[in-house]
């Protein structure tokens, strides 16, 4: 009698905690592991890849300079980005406050990027999330979304794409950059 007691206890805890974690869940959207997204500012449309693997995010950029602008560290870099939604490339180059700099430490050696502040349409939400420079030409997507920048999106169902399709308009949610996700 005691084993049934137990199991239908155990039993009971399970369900109530898939319960529970089902109702932290419900309203976070669901996003594919390949996303398109927004480079807000500029409006272009390119293919994002949730990247579960990485930490922070990257952007594919170019001729990437540091530079101090009014007493304060700056980087200068090109944009070199096809438009997914006309085919047009957009290439500019752009100006950012220094957020900081990430030492990335893997296979090929240690390599030290500029992080800039920017804004990025996903679903129908912006978010101003960091990116780390890198010339990522060789690279399928342009832009690669790391954990940090998932972990404020929702959930990655890591067997589908384009789950969300990005609308943001005037009136779009606006998440700010959180502080207290730094390093690494």
């Amino acid at each position: 009698m005691r084993n049934i007691f137990s199991g239908m206890l155990s039993t009971g805890l399970m369900a109530g905690a898939l319960l529970t974690s089902a109702s932290l869940y419900a309203d976070d959207k669901v996003f594919g592991w390949v996303e398109n997204a927004f480079v807000e500012l500029w409006g272009i449309a390119v293919k994002a890849k949730l990247d579960s693997g990485a930490l922070p995010s990257s952007l594919e950029t170019r001729d990437i300079e540091l530079f101090e602008k009014e007493g304060e560290e700056w980087v200068r870099f090109r944009l070199k980005l096809e438009d997914q939604a006309s085919g047009k490339v957009f290439s500019d180059e752009i100006e950012r406050p220094l957020y900081r700099e990430l030492t990335v430490r893997g296979a090929g050696g240690r390599d030290e990027r500029p992080v800039v502040l920017m804004d990025i349409c996903m679903g129908d939400t912006i978010y101003e999330e960091q990116f780390s420079l890198r010339d990522r030409e060789e690279m399928t997507y342009p832009l690669l979304l790391g954990r940090r920048s998932i972990s404020h999106l929702g959930l990655l169902d890591v067997r589908s794409t384009f789950l969300q399709n990005p609308e943001c308009g005037e009136d779009a949610a606006y998440v700010p950059h959180d502080s207290e996700d730094e390093q690494t």
